[in-house]
């Protein structure tokens, strides 16, 4: 069986907090105001996989009002959503991301990216997919007012034994 889900999310910049993305931190750039790292790319991913998963989203499973999670790395977030997936006994087929920013040109972190992103979702990196755009100048991004990202995840059923 394969499972399909989508994940969102944007925070706006804050120039006093370091950028990360896809958990690789930008230097030089304004990061993310979350109650997190403010990883969009991974906070959308997270979304995606508890989607397809069927397990409601990101904020149901680490809310911000828990100080637990407060200036957390996403990527713990990122591992615990696995061992729920995993426990379902569900894999990520692969995972295609869009990150939407005026401002910085990512494609030079992209293979940093996958290759953490891919450790995190115990995949190859050739299953997962990363791409920037801009709005144009349109919207809170082209403004420069934040960052966005979107992602979609396709999960398959498998049995426990075909987990690394």
């Amino acid at each position: 069986m394969f499972l399909i889900g989508q994940g969102m999310d944007a925070h706006r910049f804050a120039p006093d907090r370091p950028l990360v993305l896809g958990g690789v931190r930008i230097p030089d750039e304004p990061g993310l105001r979350a109650h997190s790292d403010g990883d969009v790319v991974i906070h959308a991913l997270c979304d995606a996989l508890l989607g397809a998963a069927t397990l409601g989203d990101i904020g149901r499973h680490f809310p911000d009002s828990d100080a637990r999670y407060r200036h957390i790395d996403s990527r713990v977030l990122l591992r615990q959503t696995m061992e729920k997936l995993r426990a379902r006994k569900l894999r990520v087929q692969n995972a295609d991301l869009t990150i939407i920013a005026q401002k910085p040109k990512l494609s030079p972190y992209f293979e940093a990216m996958r290759s953490i992103l891919a450790q995190d979702l115990s995949c190859p990196p050739n299953r997962v997919n990363l791409k920037a755009t801009t709005t144009e100048g349109m919207g809170f991004t082209g403004r420069k007012e934040g960052i966005a990202a979107l992602a979609v995840v396709l999960l398959r059923e498998v049995s426990q034994n075909d987990f690394p």
